[in-house]
């Protein structure tokens, strides 16, 4: 990949990832705002407090768990790695165990 297609995929990566916390951030304004208006009783600033609250909640929560999202990932990414390492020194042993085994049986059937 050369060096502009590398800086235009994290430009467009950046640009991906403003465009999701602009959408995570109106998400939970119109859930802080739906939550207000459901209590009639409250006056309109009381409402909007409450809104701007549940709002700052629902976006703590989004990061927790995203972050909890990453933290996973990079446990599984560590796990896999180690299974494919094992897997792949197996498969070379079984492989040269083949090799040597046929080489043996070669040496046996050609000999004059």
């Amino acid at each position: 990949m050369s060096e502009g297609s590398e800086e235009a995929a994290a430009g467009l990566a950046r640009l991906e990832g403003f465009l999701m916390s602009q959408a995570a951030l109106r998400e939970a304004r119109e859930e802080g705002q739906a939550f207000a208006r459901a209590l009639t009783w409250l006056g309109s600033g009381e409402q909007d407090e409450i809104s701007d609250r549940f709002a700052q909640h629902h976006l703590c929560l989004r990061r927790e768990m995203l972050a909890a999202t990453v933290a996973r990932a990079a446990e599984l990414k560590d796990e896999y790695a180690q299974r494919y390492g094992r897997l792949r020194r197996r498969v070379t042993g079984m492989a040269a165990a083949a090799f040597a085994v046929w080489t043996a049986v070669l040496i046996v059937l050609c000999r004059p």
